[in-house]
C-alpha cells in the first residue's frame, strides 16, 4: 500500500505539537509565513515518514492528513 502525507499550510498555526510527537523526526516548523501569519509545519525529512498518523491525531486544527493512494510508491 502507498500513502500520501499532506499538510494544509494555510490551516496550520505552527503550534509544533506534530513536530513534538513525530517518532521519526520528520516534521519541522517552517521559516516561511502562511497567509494567516503563522509559521506552519512541513515535512523536512519526508523519506523518513512511516505514515504512523500520530501527527494527524495530535493536530488540533486537523491540518494534517494521510491518505491511501492507488500507486505503489509512497508520495510525500
Amino acid at each position: 500500500m502507498a500513502y500520501k502525507h499532506y499538510i494544509d499550510l494555510n490551516k496550520c498555526k505552527g503550534c509544533g505539537l506534530c513536530v513534538d510527537v513525530c517518532p521519526k523526526n520528520v516534521l519541522e516548523i517552517s521559516t516561511d509565513v502562511n497567509e494567516k501569519g503563522y509559521f506552519p509545519a512541513f515535512q523536512a525529512r519526508p523519506e523518513n515518514c512511516v505514515f504512523c498518523s500520530t501527527c494527524c491525531i495530535m493536530c488540533p486544527d486537523v491540518a494534517i492528513s494521510i491518505t491511501e493512494t492507488k500507486d505503489d510508491t509512497n508520495i510525500v
